[in-house]
């Protein structure tokens, strides 16, 4: 998750996004990774920011996107 707190069941606004895993000829392997992003960092507009560096630490973003904090 993008605050690593629990999402409660009240908060409506979460999103979860599974992000496949593909081999080089862009076919779906099978495997997935999950990002939380919850309500209020969606409130805050900071969503793309957070899935972002999320996605660039598990490697899904390299050269494309660098996080600096």
């Amino acid at each position: 998750s993008a605050t690593n707190r629990l999402i409660g069941a009240k908060d409506h606004a979460a999103v979860q996004i599974n992000v496949a895993d593909v081999d080089e000829n862009g076919v779906i392997t099978g495997s997935t990774k999950a990002y939380a992003i919850c309500g209020m960092v969606r409130a805050r507009a900071e969503g793309d920011d957070s899935l972002n560096r999320l996605a660039s630490q598990d490697g899904y973003l390299k050269n494309v996107w660098n996080y600096q904090r």
